[in-house]
């Protein structure tokens, strides 16, 4: 989950909610009087104090003597975006609650992740994961003939090279399927 503070006029600044060491969030508990969990939820919730308080943590790093009373952005300035595999968990919730109801079409699920890619902080990303997640296997291109798909191929158990001019796959007999 990132926190992105795009300043007017500025270039965006993306902190990583993750990267949050224990002793930083005492910090962030202290200054804004809530518990992490709390901290944590508002920033899922996007809750502007818990965005803030966050998001000045992580910069505080880079820029030491950054007091909280002057990291003061606009409301529409911070915001919060989910990373790569928050957007991939995102999908498969959305397919599991499907999967529950029969009357759910790849298409439903289509519409109803139509806001995730704005959620995203990689919006190409999110929407290439939509895409492939929920292609129609009947889309998909047929298994290739002579086992170029893994399925038929047959390999030999002999140390010795081959000495006959046709192959096993043209061969007369059937293999034997092994019980071990």
């Amino acid at each position: 989950m990132f926190i992105v503070y795009g300043p007017k006029g500025g270039e965006p600044e993306h902190f990583d909610a993750r990267t949050m060491r224990v002793s930083e969030t005492s910090i962030a508990q202290r200054t804004i009087d809530r518990k992490w969990d709390d901290i944590a939820q508002g920033v899922r919730d996007e809750d502007l104090e818990c965005l803030r308080v966050v998001a000045w943590i992580i910069k505080k790093r880079s820029v030491p003597t950054l007091r909280f009373g002057d990291f003061d952005p606009l409301i529409d300035e911070l915001y919060m975006r989910l990373d790569k595999d928050e957007v991939v968990h995102w999908i498969e919730g959305a397919m599991a609650i499907a999967a529950a109801s029969s009357d759910s079409s790849a298409d439903d699920i289509r519409a109803a992740l139509s806001g995730l890619p704005d959620a995203a902080l990689d919006r190409e990303h999110a929407e290439r994961m939509i895409e492939e997640m929920l292609a129609d296997p009947k889309d998909e291109p047929d298994p290739q003939p002579n086992g170029e798909n893994g399925d038929e191929t047959q390999t030999s158990t002999s140390s010795e090279p081959s000495t006959s001019s046709s192959s096993a796959a043209s061969s007369d007999t059937e293999p034997q399927m092994s019980t071990t």
